[in-house]
């Protein structure tokens, strides 16, 4: 009995173990990088993840989020294969597939693929509330700040003063302090405004316009249209009345969006799954962070993305009605 026994007992062993094995390869693995764990970013994957693992039995993925250095490298790991699929700002979007900008010298993206764009991160202009200011004009010959050299929040601002026909010599002082510096400053009379695109609402412009009664000032005009007719990764964009205490307009503006990427080497089947679920999901992933609670689909299967589109995001875009 001994000697039967054994080989069966060893080919139950070995059934057991193989069936852990056998579903582990069965499962698929999804992973999206993101940025800082206290970002949208973070918040927006982590959101996307729970839709997709909430349903795991129906499509078999198993999504997991990762805190990375932001846009440029969720750009590069994609690239590489390290991540599946990943959030970018849409103007890294535009550099990381033409091979411009901070990716001149690794060269084009072709297998970079869109699957929607998310938040807008709007070009918020924030002013001392003694200026009583109307245009960004209104800031010739003030103290206000660009932002450091080199930094992706300085060339949206060259952009901006561009559009208003101003160049930083008309400004009495083009200060250079970093993100976390002109809230401050603007508070202890230090400049008189400030330029910042960021995703909405924001500790950054919550701390100056509660402490000193700063105002939000509109960005719109001529300028404003031809200088996001002119670039694929910009869109128009509104920050809500009432966003910021003292502030209940609403401030017309434009910007980058947060967009969410892929390659075309992930298959389709694996991306038609996640933005079904993001989608059919919709208004329980607005209200997973206050900066998605405005999103609408039909925007966001168009705007900011200069990638095409992956075959299966397109697939369901058609599928709704979204896309011909």
């Amino acid at each position: 009995m001994r000697t039967a026994f054994l080989p069966a007992a060893l080919a139950l062993a070995a059934a057991s173990l193989a069936a852990p094995a056998a579903m582990a390869q069965s499962a698929k693995f999804v992973t999206i990088g993101t940025g800082g764990v206290t970002g949208v970013y973070y918040a927006a994957g982590g959101a996307i993840c729970r839709l997709v693992n909430k349903d795991r039995a129906k499509h078999g993925l198993r999504c997991s989020v990762e805190s990375t250095g932001g846009s440029v490298f969720n750009a590069n790991a994609i690239r590489s294969g390290e991540l599946d699929m990943g959030v970018l700002q849409s103007d890294v979007q535009y550099g990381a597939f033409k091979g411009e900008g901070q990716f001149k010298a690794t060269g084009p993206s072709p297998e970079l693929r869109a699957m929607f764009s998310m938040h807008p991160e709007p070009m918020t202009v924030v002013v001392r509330k003694e200026l009583n200011a109307q245009s960004l004009t209104d800031m010739k010959g003030k103290r206000f700040n660009i932002g450091n050299p080199g930094s992706g929040h300085r060339a949206g601002a060259d952009e901006l003063l561009a559009a208003f026909g101003m160049k930083t010599s008309d400004l009495g002082l083009a200060s250079e302090l970093k993100a976390d510096e002109h809230g401050p400053a603007l508070c202890d009379g230090k400049i008189d405004g400030f330029v910042f695109a960021i995703g909405h609402p924001s500790a950054n412009i919550q701390d100056p316009t509660t402490a000193c009664g700063a105002k939000l000032l509109s960005l719109k005009g001529e300028g404003v249209d031809k200088l996001v007719a002119s670039h694929s990764y910009l869109a128009k964009a509104h920050i809500p009345g009432g966003t910021y205490p003292g502030n209940p307009q609403a401030t017309d503006t434009y910007g980058v969006l947060a967009t969410f990427v892929t390659s075309a080497k992930t298959p389709p089947e694996t991306v038609y799954a996640v933005v079904k679920q993001v989608f059919d999901n919709f208004e329980d992933f607005k209200k997973l962070h206050p900066a998605l609670a405005h999103l609408k689909p039909q925007e966001m299967v168009k705007n900011g993305l200069s990638a095409p589109l992956h075959e299966g995001a397109a697939r369901y875009y058609k599928e709704k009605g979204w896309l011909q």
